[in-house]
């Protein structure tokens, strides 16, 4: 756990840096984008859009759900860009989690003024 540990610092210290530099008040995939190119620059491997079939009656099905940016092929990161994180928000980053085999998320929304108030980290 360690390793997922130094992950999420690397992380949310490049989102700092984002939203240092950027602000609130932009999209999403502006955010996305970004903070892809500031993680690689610190040597993790990141994907974006990573897609999240479902398992039902044993079969693999495309319902269209999507991980943000998956990062080191261990830690999940799920952004927003709105006025308020809702409990739907968390219960999507749980479910990519859980859906994924993944144990480490961050939900980070960018639409605050001091970026740590808009951080969520979850461990399943």
């Amino acid at each position: 756990m360690l390793v997922a540990e130094k992950t999420t610092e690397l992380i949310i210290g490049a989102a700092v840096k984002v939203h240092r530099e950027l602000g609130p008040g932009l999209l999403e995939s502006v955010y996305e984008v970004c903070l892809a190119h500031e993680i690689a620059k610190s040597g993790l491997k990141v994907q974006k859009q990573i897609d999240v079939p479902i398992r039902y009656d044993d079969c693999e099905l495309d319902c269209g759900f999507r991980i943000d940016l998956l990062i080191d092929d261990e830690v999940i990161v799920e952004l927003k860009a709105v006025e308020k994180v809702l409990p739907v928000h968390e219960a999507q980053l749980m479910t990519y989690l859980k859906l994924a085999n993944k144990r480490v998320g961050l939900l980070i929304n960018f639409n605050v003024v001091k970026l740590t108030n808009g951080i969520t980290r979850r461990v399943i």
